[in-house]
């Protein structure tokens, strides 16, 4: 529980400190005053706002939107994939920081908002885009939320429609014309499997032989590799494993006894290990070049000699 500290100040004149503890335990000051009343109130409105989790300094509210978005929320502490880090910087910059970067976070209103999606719609910026954008401008001010500003300024703020466009899905006749134009044969192959699972393109290029139980005909699909601007790669290569699917979590599936044989027949005509990539690739400037033991490294089908997992280069 907070209370009122009576000290004296150098003309011998009393002054009271509004002094409670904040969520850590560490006694804090609420201020200053010449009158315990006013120090009471100002010590009982400050746990008030705690205990509602709402901010303690105003003054952090007058930070740039550039400041907290560079400072405290995309660089530092906001934690994401790598994939969607380089997604939102490039948004960011292009999209949010000219409109809202200058502005101080506690300015920022639903009418600003409304004002910047009107101004995007004017230059010609695509629904899509523009949903994308307003997206991250939320996911910043979900975060600053009680922490800088007491508004959420993109509740209510409505963006363009964006219509959902059909799939187009090819002939069984259209599949032949394009299998038959493929030169090789791990890339026929790997078109049929992509065909038959739906495996996503990062899923593919990571499938090992052991991942394929060729008993039960169950794929297991455990990884997937990205391919970012080597800035955001922590190593600064172009292609990134991770250690699990798009959706986070491991999933299994069963393949056709055709696809199966086929998978086992190219396995073994290629002396393949269990921690080999199915689909590698041998390098396109010299295609006839004896394989590589591949390594769990990164993209086969782009580096099949990568030395250090997530680091191959295109």
């Amino acid at each position: 529980m907070g209370y009122s500290k009576k000290p004296t100040d150098r003309h011998g004149k009393p002054r009271f400190t509004a002094c409670y503890l904040d969520v850590r335990g560490s006694l804090r000051s609420a201020g200053t005053f010449t009158s315990k009343k006013d120090s009471d109130k100002a010590w009982q409105q400050a746990e008030l706002r705690q205990a509602e989790g709402r901010l303690s300094d105003p003054r952090r509210g007058r930070q740039t939107f550039r400041r907290y978005v560079t400072e405290e929320w995309l660089l530092p502490h906001h934690v994401m994939e790598v994939t969607t880090r380089e997604a939102y910087t490039y948004q960011l910059n292009k999209h949010i920081m000219p409109w809202f970067g200058p502005m101080h976070m506690n300015e920022i209103m639903p009418s600003t908002v409304r004002e910047w999606v009107t101004n995007l719609q004017a230059t010609g910026v695509s629904p899509a885009t523009i949903q994308k954008v307003r997206f991250i401008l939320s996911a910043i001010f979900t975060t600053a939320l009680n922490d800088v500003t007491y508004l959420h300024p993109c509740k209510g703020v409505k963006t363009p429609t964006v219509p959902k466009k059909p799939l187009k899905i090819i002939t069984p006749e259209q599949f032949d014309a394009i299998y038959a134009t493929i030169p090789l044969a791990t890339l026929r192959l790997l078109v049929e499997t992509d065909i038959e699972s739906g495996l996503r393109w990062g899923e593919l290029p990571e499938l090992r032989v052991s991942d394929m139980d060729l008993i039960t005909r169950v794929l297991t699909i455990s990884r997937t590799v990205v391919q970012v601007d080597p800035k955001f790669h922590p190593t600064g290569g172009r292609f990134l494993v991770k250690e699990y699917p798009k959706d986070k979590e491991f999933r299994r599936l069963k393949l056709s006894t055709q696809l199966t044989a086929k998978i086992a027949a190219h396995s073994k005509d290629a002396n393949l290990g269990p921690d080999d990539l199915i689909f590698a690739m041998a390098p396109q400037d010299s295609p006839a070049a004896p394989r590589a033991r591949t390594p769990r490294a990164g993209p086969g089908l782009w580096t099949p000699t990568a030395t250090s997992r997530g680091t191959g280069s295109g």
